[in-house]
């Protein structure tokens, strides 16, 4: 063969393409290799959520930021931001003069509109005496009817605008709606505001509420916690008795676990403020029997079933960091999950994408 004819041979022809696919086969990462990014939650038990302490921010049950209806200008803020206030005391007062001036303004009004349907009224009863008697024509009574019901609608009016000038009159002064502590001021004596515009921040410290977060597998046992306390970063060794208060329904995206509310009474030798912080512990947990003997709880995102229909999850080996099947048992749903058997207190459990994974599979944890 010459080398002309070898050049046409189509297996010479072939031999780039095959070096090329070679190639990449060598350099494509086996799949094998993948690192899969999960999330997981670790099993616990009753004593596993007695032993923990829950940090957490206090905040107050209600904050207002207190502001005009009506603008006008400031004549008087006797309280300065720190003061403790009762509920019903004078936070500030506008100039009335222009609203009492008209306040009084339609007092007049009102009382010549009532004058002018008095009148109306009188001149109506004396048409229609005349009228029986054939004295006047019916044309002649129909105007004063209506002029007699333009005086009673005048009246009307008039009350009404009567009683928008003196619910604007009662605006020019505003009073704590709560007892509290004025947090922030906003506007300084003699300035002119406008409606609506915030004059100071008003908080009520009468109670303290304290949020904490708590993890999705713990959740559940939240609402049977009992003689819970709360000691603050800057009040450290006094513990004050809370309750739970709120326990939302749904977890953070990103740390999987709830806001759960506490409240408490301010105690009398120190005031708590907005923004501390702190630590909540509880004393004991008050179970239902079938609590106490049910296995543990789990998110449900956490259950897979194969083409079986049995249920498990993946434990994930911490030594490792790869995942392994395993069937449970499942008991009763509850409100963070659902209670299962077959996990063990400490272990960690895929909660997302589990039916992604295959075993043994290398896993890396997210959260």
């Amino acid at each position: 063969m010459s080398l002309r004819q070898a050049l046409k041979s189509p297996l010479i022809l072939l031999l780039p393409l095959l070096v090329v696919q070679l190639a990449a086969c060598e350099q494509e990462p086996a799949k094998s290799d993948f690192v899969r990014p999960v999330r997981a939650t670790k099993v616990q038990d009753v004593e596993g959520f007695m032993e923990r302490n829950f940090p957490g921010k206090a905040a107050a049950t209600q904050v207002i930021n207190l502001a005009y209806q009506v603008p006008g200008k400031l004549i008087k803020r006797p309280v300065d931001v720190g003061a403790e206030v009762e509920k019903g005391d004078l936070i500030a007062a506008l100039d009335p003069s222009t609203y009492q001036a008209e306040v009084d303004r339609q007092k007049a009004e009102l009382v010549a509109a009532e004058a002018r349907r008095e009148n109306a009224d009188l001149q109506l009863g004396r048409q229609e005496e005349l009228l029986t008697k054939g004295w006047v024509a019916e044309a002649r009574v129909d105007v004063v009817r209506a002029l007699s019901r333009q005086a009673n609608a005048d009246v009307v009016a008039v009350a009404a605008a009567l009683k928008r000038a003196e619910l604007d009159l009662s605006y020019t002064t505003i009073v704590a709606p709560f007892s509290g502590v004025v947090a922030e001021t906003f506007v300084e004596n003699h300035q002119e505001v406008i409606a609506k515009q915030p004059i100071v921040r008003l908080v009520d410290t009468s109670q303290i509420e304290f949020w904490v977060s708590i993890p999705e597998s713990l959740i559940s046992l939240a609402p049977y916690a009992r003689d819970i306390t709360v000691e603050f970063d800057a009040f450290k060794g006094t513990l004050l008795p809370a309750r739970i208060k709120e326990i939302k329904k749904e977890a953070s995206e990103i740390t999987r676990s709830y806001a759960v509310n506490l409240i408490m009474e301010q105690p009398e030798s120190f005031v708590v403020l907005p923004g501390m912080v702190g630590t909540a512990t509880h004393g004991r947990l008050d179970l239902p029997e079938d609590q106490k003997v049910k296995g543990y709880e789990i998110p449900l995102s956490a259950i897979y079933n194969d083409k079986d229909d049995q249920e498990f999850v993946w434990v994930i080996d911490q030594s490792s960091s790869t995942v392994s099947k395993r069937a449970i048992t499942t008991f009763e749903i509850t409100t963070g999950g659902i209670r299962v058997g077959g996990v063990t207190p400490g272990e960690f459990i895929v909660t997302a994408g589990v039916e992604y994974l295959r075993e043994g599979q290398e896993v890396r944890l997210m959260n």
